[in-house]
């Protein structure tokens, strides 16, 4: 009842800036890393969008030149606000980024050699590869239904990691895949009948 009630009140402007500026400013890691505070906030907590969009969103961005979670961040305000929901959200999600860089500029100039600093910033990279591997198990787990997918992502996996190919073309190819086997499905449908 009470999500619908709030699905009804148009989504405020402030309301997209202060969610992306939550998200810019509490996940460490860049895009991957973002995924579940992005599903928190923006399917979740307001609904904005469902959980295949922000994925659509996300794979979109993959593709698209810029920052993925810039660009996600992008996609939803447009989708919830038009022009001024693509920029508060996209500034909300640049934000805390920018000043945190601007301060860390300035301090690790000065304590980039002291070892407490060294530790701290190993202790940070490992913590991001495990945010990026419960993503990434998340997404294995709620979307690959069959053994297409299983093959896809396999064969994806390997080309990126062991033969180094850009991520673009992965993703290019596979959506030509699911292009491709969408249209055999329909067909096999429309004989079937």
């Amino acid at each position: 009842m009470e999500h619908n009630e709030t699905a009804a009140k148009p989504t405020s402007l402030w309301q997209l800036f202060s969610a992306f500026m939550r998200i810019g400013a509490f996940t460490f890691g860049g895009g991957y890393a973002m995924l579940p505070m992005l599903e928190r906030e923006c399917v979740t907590k307001y609904g904005w969008v469902s959980k295949d969009e922000l994925l659509d969103y996300f794979a979109i961005g993959q593709c698209t030149p810029g920052v993925i979670a810039v660009n996600t961040a992008t996609f939803v305000g447009k989708k919830e606000r038009g022009f001024w929901g693509a920029l508060a959200a996209t500034v909300g999600v640049v934000l805390p980024s920018f000043v945190i860089i601007c301060v860390l500029t300035a301090v690790l100039a000065n304590f980039a050699e002291i070892p407490a600093v060294k530790y701290a910033l190993h202790g940070i990279r490992v913590c991001v590869g495990v945010l990026i591997l419960n993503t990434v198990i998340k997404l294995v787990r709620e979307k690959i239904k069959d053994w297409l997918g299983y093959l896809l992502y396999a064969a994806a996996f390997a080309v990126v990691v062991f033969l180094k190919v850009s991520p673009v073309f992965v993703v290019i190819a596979a959506a030509l895949i699911g292009i491709v086997r969408g249209f055999i499905t329909r067909r096999a449908g429309r004989e079937g009948k």
